[in-house]
């Protein structure tokens, strides 16, 4: 999880990852305790509800509503512990409750394990429409408050409250489950917060750094190609008589229009975002829940860019374009930021970006940032600055640079950043992920540890085992469950 903002030929698409983990798990070293019993992929329950609180932080306000949940009971023994996986920036995907590493943890552990969407996302609807003025009750503060009442309610009424509990998640949701040991150690024994960019950061340019060296580690001439391919289009975009050609070499559903800076950012990260999608998700198993693409890794991307035989490399990054449109069924580009525009300011939970695209963004706006700027000369595109971003916050929700900049401010001091002061907490990242700029890649103390996985992407510990998995990422798998079987003695 955590998706990737604004751009891409994926938005629109949930890029989440839920293991809040936005996902899944996988254990080659780990082979006797990680194959889920059948009876566990048939019991899975049906979607459950919980009456939850609007505002947790006004005593006054008693308005309630309904917060979706999934339970799953297989491998649960009386003394056993719960397991909570929190919802991301999406809809709580229910194949998480089918397979994924927190299942096979919880088979050899004998847990519960609960699933709670999150706020604002998927069918976990708190208000009538997405107004920003209802969004302004869609916060980290108050998803983790969330949290707390689910499990004080859930503990209460199931006769769970002398159980140790466990939160797991991945992207967003993992530093929620970071953040709720934190904030709420008396509530949480225990942490798996996987891929969670931990420090709020108006501007994340190191983003697109992650992903050069990501390119450079299959072909160090694959970045350079990009960025020859990127700066090449930049410069044609400034001459309206290329606009036909560029029309058609990506495809796009009408004739190209640049008529101001936004348009040209908002045409240049899209395209980048066929790479930056790529690299977040590299060979991982994202299969299993259902995603769509994963045949297409950096490898894949790469390998487009050296066949001189498309022609330079302008044209080898139209065939990137080319390749991902068809293979997401995509008929055509849509490369307005009006269009983008319009379907962002659409409030409805109808609304073309109702699936999360509105209600991420608005979090970025006034929470996180995290807006990935080619402000660096160490990263392979151009064209779309940190004022496109902060543009946009202005835009959709009337968010000035300067509230912004608060906003993050406020999440830092809040959280800590890098600075946990907590226990029980273990911080698994991939080197190829992006976000793992943002994480914690080494231990912050014997009870803060970090898992750095070398060679993977992000939240790939999550997802189920599969045979081709690289040998540090099944020991990454046995590592946390030790950290769990030994925590949950204590």
């Amino acid at each position: 999880m955590a998706r990737r903002r604004a751009g891409g030929l994926l938005r629109g698409v949930t890029l989440l990852v839920l293991l809040s983990v936005s996902v899944g798990a996988e254990f080659r070293g780990f082979r006797r305790f990680h194959e889920p019993q059948e009876v566990a992929r048939r019991s899975v329950s049906e979607e459950q509800w919980f009456t939850q609180r609007l505002d947790h932080f006004n005593g006054a306000d008693r308005r309630v509503w309904k917060q979706r949940y999934f339970v799953n009971k297989a491998f649960y023994k009386p003394s056993g512990p719960v397991f909570l996986m929190i919802g991301g920036e999406g809809p709580a995907n229910p194949a998480w409750m089918r397979d994924g590493a927190w299942l096979t943890y919880a088979q050899k552990l004998g847990a519960l394990c609960l699933m709670l969407e999150h706020r604002f996302y998927g069918e976990s609807h708190p208000t009538a429409d997405l107004s920003t003025d209802n969004l302004r009750y869609l916060s980290s503060r108050q998803a983790l408050a969330d949290l707390a009442h689910f499990r004080s309610v859930t503990a209460e009424r199931l006769g769970l409250a002398d159980r140790k509990w466990v939160a797991f998640g991945g992207s967003y949701p993992g530093s929620l489950a970071a953040w709720f040991r934190l904030k709420y150690p008396h509530l949480v024994h225990a942490a798996v917060a996987t891929s969670a960019p931990v420090r709020a950061a108006v501007n994340f340019p190191e983003y697109l750094e992650v992903v050069w060296r990501s390119l450079a580690s299959e072909d160090a001439d694959c970045p350079v190609l990009v960025k020859k391919a990127s700066w090449t289009l930049a410069e044609r975009l400034k001459d309206p008589k290329t606009y036909d050609s560029i029309t058609k070499d990506f495809n796009l559903c009408s004739k190209l229009q640049v008529q101001t800076e936004m348009d040209s950012a908002y045409f240049l990260e899209t395209l980048a975002g066929n790479f930056m999608d790529v690299v977040q998700y590299n060979e991982d198993n994202r299969g299993f829940e259902g995603a769509t693409g994963t045949n297409i890794t950096i490898k894949v991307l790469c390998d487009v860019m050296a066949d001189t035989s498309l022609g330079d490399p302008y044209a080898r990054y139209a065939a990137v374009a080319r390749l991902m449109m068809d293979t997401f069924s995509i008929k055509c580009l849509n490369a307005s930021y009006e269009g983008y525009r319009r379907d962002m300011a659409d409030a409805s939970w109808s609304g073309p970006a109702a699936g999360g695209g509105r209600q991420w963004v608005y979090q970025t706006c006034t929470e996180f940032g995290f807006y990935q700027s080619t402000d660096s000369p160490n990263q392979p595109f151009t064209g779309f600055p940190l004022v496109y971003h902060v543009t946009q916050c202005a835009d959709f929700y009337n968010v000035s640079g300067e509230q912004l900049a608060e906003a993050v401010a406020q999440t830092n001091e809040l959280y800590g950043a890098y600075d946990i002061r907590s226990t029980r907490i273990v911080l698994p990242n991939g080197s190829v992920d992006p976000w793992h700029a943002l994480g914690v890649t080494s231990d912050i103390s014997p009870d803060l540890p970090a898992v750095f996985i070398q060679g993977t992407a992000h939240c790939a510990n999550m997802y189920p085992a599969r045979s081709e998995d690289l040998p540090q990422l099944a020991l990454a798998r046995d590592h946390i469950f030790l950290l769990l079987q030994r925590w949950l003695k204590q």
